[in-house]
């Protein structure tokens, strides 16, 4: 007998090499019944697995994210066995589970249209209906490539030349389909009902852009078809509201062929950047941070000594000034340092809070590049904070409510994970240690649930992040706290302590926004363009009816300016009607109508784009109202 300790802490007692499947059986025949897989000691398996020893058993459903993977993952298995069916000259390339959804590569000597998905997805739906159970098996390297080489995957057989000696190499087998893969997977083709195709493209052989261009179909799969339907629907909504067309359409920003990544923003989406900059230096000013500016460019040696070189060059620009090698910055923090570095501290200085809105570059590949959401250059609002063990705590509780305050504002949302250390790290293990347990300390200090990300912290240390969801439901990881004790050790960075030696401080890198260009975009799509009034790069849009009242609209655009407003005319030669149509697609707060009446009686006729026509008002009090409405907004944290 084995014992198996489940989530809850209850324990069981079951023979060994007892299916996992039928221990969910004994624990509830609900629970077998939406289980998809589970995980045996923080591993992820399949039903079909035996436990042989004591173990902790997680059952896993869709409720579950391994759940969804496993779901998915088993649906891109029978995405690409349809695709053999139907096309067997098609090659095989690899089709992970992704979030929300799946996608599998292809080689085809034809283009794989809308047509040719929905005859795909015909053979799916055969596949499932034939519930078709997955089997898996395991092959020595020489007869795993044999294998392969005899179905004609050269792709597949690339993969498994280059596995390591001693991998285990495993295939599954669903009938008359085989497909090399580590699993897991769901035990039946059948437990895959609810499914969508979703759409095409081109995709490099392992992400080179040396190797041949492949197709990629990506799909999705759920258990309940209305929440099939109400993701299609979601995506629908994202289309309506993607920021590259409506960041054309409303003259925000655009990007050119002579600088693809690198974003060119037009003074509209200027406006918008210069508050959001100005909210972010009001904010920090007032929570004791400093802002400096440091350099695009810095000698090499530094990302050398700050350990970016060997984690990072990948991503980095390189350049020779003088014969000697420079690199551009992708991130602030050496930067930082070096500030901190120029002069001696006291303990009595710390903390010390270095703020910067600094540019950095970062080295994409071309078919990643997305609008504002991937580029090669944009602003991150940095801040590092310079602290002793001691205040740690304290510290990092005052950015979560300094993060907290940030998203508020713009109705955000957010859920929290906490990330731990990653293969491709530098520094001790008892300073990993302290550093994560610091962090969890004011995770928990904060009352904040978090989600624990295993191994995708920084290279130099665990990290928080935070990601919003916005109005639709999407979520974006944007605000980061990241506690670090290496680079203090690499730069020898010190302060003098009470007992007046020196003494190592700790360091926390921290965003909010954590890209400006992205966090632009989030809020473009978030808000579909059109902007609360404190934040729109056109707050209202003065229109006359005929000539005669210009001289008046002149007027009332003065005042509205002098009363710091931003305000823009519309003196064409057009029917009202149109005017204030083009004023709603460029998604105006308010619209003020002039006419004969208006000029007579000294007012203005409002139309709101949130709630319509509001009737005659005098300037003054329209002053009012608006400034009532934005104070409201800013003032609400």
């Amino acid at each position: 007998m084995v014992k198996v300790t489940l989530k809850d802490g209850k324990s069981l007692e079951v023979e060994k090499s007892t299916k996992i499947e039928d221990i969910a059986k004994n624990i509830s025949t609900g629970l077998y019944k939406k289980s998809l897989g589970a995980k045996v000691n923080g591993k992820r398996t399949e039903l079909m697995a035996k436990i042989d020893e004591d173990s902790i058993l997680e059952i896993l459903t869709f409720e579950d994210e391994d759940g969804k993977w496993i779901l998915r993952h088993t649906a891109s298995h029978i995405l690409a066995q349809a695709v053999k069916r139907l096309y067997p000259k098609v090659k095989l390339a690899i089709g992970p589970a992704i979030d929300n959804g799946f996608y599998y590569d292809f080689d085809a000597d034809f283009p794989i249209t809308v047509d040719t998905l929905a005859a795909i997805e015909k053979e799916m739906s055969k596949i499932v209906k034939e519930n078709l159970p997955l089997e898996r098996f395991e092959l020595p390297r020489n007869e795993a490539i044999d294998f392969m080489k005899q179905k004609g995957e050269d792709y597949k057989v690339e993969l498994i030349e280059d596995l390591p000696e001693g991998e285990i190499i495993s295939f599954y087998k669903q009938g008359d389909f085989t497909d090399l893969c580590a699993g897991p997977h769901v035990p039946s083709t059948g437990r895959v009902k609810v499914f969508k195709l979703l759409s095409v493209a081109g995709a490099y052989w392992r992400g080179n852009e040396k190797n041949k261009m492949l197709q990629r179909i990506y799909g999705t799969a759920f258990i309940k078809k209305a929440d099939l339907d109400g993701y299609l629907n979601m995506l629908e909504e994202a289309k309506k509201r993607d920021h590259r067309k409506l960041g054309k359409e409303l003259d925000l920003f655009s990007i050119h062929e002579e600088g693809p990544g690198f974003p060119f923003f037009h003074p509209k989406g200027m406006v918008v950047r210069n508050i959001l900059e100005s909210y972010w230096r009001e904010v920090h000013t007032k929570a004791g941070y400093d802002e400096i500016r440091t350099p695009i460019i810095l000698n090499e040696e530094l990302w050398h000594q700050s350990g970016h070189w060997d984690h990072y060059k990948e991503n980095m620009y390189f350049t020779k000034i003088d014969d000697n090698d420079y690199a551009i910055k992708p991130m602030n923090c050496p930067g930082s340092i070096l500030v901190y570095k120029n002069s001696i501290h006291s303990y009595r200085e710390l903390p010390i809070k270095l703020g910067e809105l600094g540019l950095v570059h970062r080295h994409e590949k071309s078919g990643a590049l997305q609008g504002l959401m991937r580029v090669r250059c944009f602003t991150q609002d940095d801040a590092h904070i310079f602290m002793t063990k001691d205040q740690i705590t304290e510290e990092i509780l005052g950015v979560i409510k300094l993060i907290d305050s940030f998203y508020k504002i713009f109705g955000f949302e957010y859920f929290v994970e906490l990330s731990t250390r990653p293969e491709d790290s530098m520094g001790s293990d008892e300073d990993w240690e302290i550093a994560t347990n610091g962090l969890i300390e004011a995770l928990n200090s904060a009352g904040l649930k978090y989600k624990v990300n295993e191994g995708d912290g920084a290279f130099y240390g665990p990290k928080i992040d935070f990601h919003l969801k916005d109005c639709i439901g999407r979520t974006w990881q944007c605000g980061t706290i990241q506690l670090d004790y290496q680079m203090p050790e690499r730069y020898d960075l010190t302060y003098i302590g009470a007992d007046g030696e020196k003494h190592r401080p700790v360091m926390v890198h921290r965003v909010v926004f954590g890209s400006i260009e992205r966090f632009i975009g989030i809020l473009i799509e978030h808000y579909a363009g059109a902007f609360p009034t404190w934040l729109a790069p056109v707050q209202v849009k003065v229109m006359n009816i005929t000539e005669n009242q210009i001289e008046y609209l002149d007027k009332i655009i003065k005042m509205l300016k002098d009363a710091g407003f931003r305000v823009e005319s519309d003196i064409r030669n057009e029917k009202i009607g149109y005017k204030i149509r083009e004023a709603q697609l460029q998604k105006i707060p308010y619209m003020l109508i002039i006419g004969d009446n208006e000029v007579k009686e000294g007012n203005v006729s409002v139309r709101s784009r949130k709630d319509g026509d509001l009737g005659s008002l005098n300037v003054e009090d329209l002053i009012l109202k608006l400034n009532a409405e934005i104070d409201q907004k800013l003032n609400s944290i």
